[in-house]
């Protein structure tokens, strides 16, 4: 982490802290939307299919919020570790700008760019 001053560093990890309260508390929310939804089976095939599909959607946003939740808390892991700030992909610095922006980032640009390119590529064959 030479190339991040402590200052820096206390930016994001309050960044990142912050984000974490925010997603406890939307996954908190998503879960009671999920209980308010109950167990009623009643109504039409069009009811029904419409409770379904709220419910799946409701999965699918804490799935993400979830997701999202681990990368802040690696991020958290990587500030302890004083790994931060280090590219996953190419093991360069990640421009600070990136990081204050995107806290939780494991990648610097062209690392995100060499990650997806080598995705698509997958893809395609």
């Amino acid at each position: 982490m030479k190339h991040l001053d402590s200052n820096t560093i206390f930016m994001c990890k309050e960044k990142l802290l912050a984000a974490k309260v925010d997603l406890l508390n939307r996954y908190k929310d998503a879960q009671k939307a999920i209980a308010n939804m109950g167990d009623d089976r009643g109504g039409d095939e069009g009811d029904q299919t419409m409770r379904i599909l709220a419910e799946k959607s409701s999965l699918l946003a804490q799935k993400r919020l979830r997701e999202a939740l681990l990368e802040v808390e690696m991020a958290l892991a990587r500030i302890e570790q004083g790994r931060y700030g280090i590219c996953e992909e190419t093991e360069e610095p990640i421009d600070v700008e990136r990081l204050l922006a995107i806290p939780w980032t494991r990648f610097s640009i062209e690392g995100a760019e060499s990650r997806e390119s080598l995705k698509k590529q997958r893809t395609a064959d």
